[in-house]
């Protein structure tokens, strides 16, 4: 059993926020997305080629950006686990570039609830910033969440 309150759609309330640990991005960072991704671009393993196109070292692939957003690396699943349907939809726009040792600070953050019948769609409004308190991505998570079985029959 979950030692977190379990939240159906009518328990969340717009402005709530599911922060998300700050990581720094590392070269062994890279180097694992580089190898999940298979993206070979030589802006995201090569230094020199990144110095010599006027870059201070490697830069993050957008999608490498966008996973540390991940509702899972933070508390939001705990909290639904009994009633989350799926996952539906992530959009995002890159505003910053961002590098090795970069270290970014996601967070999530209830913008939008649309209730139907017996679930709902719960929009999180997904930003990560950098170190210097610089926005770097923004965009949205959707959520199919049920509504309390026990309160909506």
């Amino acid at each position: 059993m979950s030692p977190f309150k379990q939240y159906y759609f009518d328990d969340f309330t717009l402005g709530e926020e599911f922060p998300i640990p700050s990581r720094t991005m590392t070269d062994a960072l890279f180097a694992a997305f580089q190898l999940a991704s298979a993206d070979n671009h030589p802006s995201h393993y090569d230094v020199e080629y990144c110095r010599k196109h006027g870059m201070p070292n490697l830069g993050a692939h957008g999608f490498q950006i966008l996973i540390q957003s991940a509702a899972g690396a933070g508390w939001f699943p705990h909290y639904v686990e009994e009633s989350m349907k799926g996952f539906i939809e992530q959009s995002s726009r890159f505003l910053k570039p961002v590098y090795v040792g970069d270290t970014l600070y996601p967070n999530l953050k209830v913008s939008q609830l649309d209730c139907g019948r017996t679930t709902g769609v719960v929009t999180l409004a997904s930003t990560i910033h950098n170190q210097r308190q610089e926005l770097v991505m923004e965009g949205v998570q959707k959520y199919l969440i049920k509504r309390d079985p026990s309160q909506h029959a």
